[in-house]
């Protein structure tokens, strides 16, 4: 997919995207409809400054809050602003502990845990995170299992964008599949370029690309 950005933040002209990684995991979701509840415990499945926040202002509108931490983050500040604090991923990296999904459902139904909020990063952009959330009857504080899944695709996204009469920048409507097409691209808008991942998030896969000679080691 090829995006020309010509109006919109400066002399970047192109965004380049490409589809790659894995296909959407949540293709049959349905998310079930909760009963309407208050919210009287929150629980922040993500650490640091995010979690802090999160948990500040839950505590200004009187709900308890509850903090999830790996092994190596015995002594850090997040588990310490929480009213309660549990241990997840054991064993486990502090990465793969934020997003071992069974450990923290398993925390949040034996906690009365009303609903999660996932933050930013780790499981935030997880269709499957947020599907596991309604199924075990607690609320994702979030978007629905489906646009978190459409939204996660860029393409799609942009698809989606379109179709809602959301201006876009020009480009084409599907990812490319060769280097000559990427080529085609710059000979008619020019350099620089961008290669972004459909999944990447958080900026992760993109490459300024800003000539043909580095554009041919570029292609994946």
């Amino acid at each position: 997919m090829l995006l020309h950005l010509g109006g919109c933040r400066g002399k970047m002209g192109i965004l380049l995207i490409r589809r790659v990684g894995l296909f959407c995991r949540a293709a049959h979701l349905s998310p079930q409809s909760l009963e309407y509840r208050p919210i009287k415990k929150v629980m922040v499945a993500n650490r640091g400054e995010i979690a802090i926040r999160v948990f500040r202002a839950c505590t200004e509108l009187g709900i308890r809050t509850v903090a999830v931490y790996s092994e190596q983050d015995t002594g850090q500040m997040h588990r310490q602003k929480a009213d309660e604090a549990y241990l997840i991923g054991r064993g486990l990296s502090p990465v793969a502990a934020y997003l071992h999904i069974p450990d923290i459902i398993k925390v949040a139904k034996e906690n009365n845990v009303d609903a999660i909020h996932p933050g930013y990063g780790f499981l935030s952009e997880r269709a499957d995170f947020a599907q596991a959330c309604v199924d075990a009857g607690v609320r994702f504080i979030g978007p629905s299992p489906e646009v978190v899944c459409k939204m996660g695709d860029k393409v799609e996204a942009r698809a989606l964008a379109i179709k809602a009469g959301v201006p876009v920048v020009p480009g084409t409507d599907a990812p490319i599949s060769s280097l000559q097409e990427a080529h085609e691209f710059a000979k008619t808008y020019g350099f620089p370029i961008i290669f972004k991942a459909a999944y990447g998030g958080g900026g992760r896969g993109m490459r300024v690309v800003r000539d043909y000679e580095v554009c041919v080691y570029s292609d994946p």
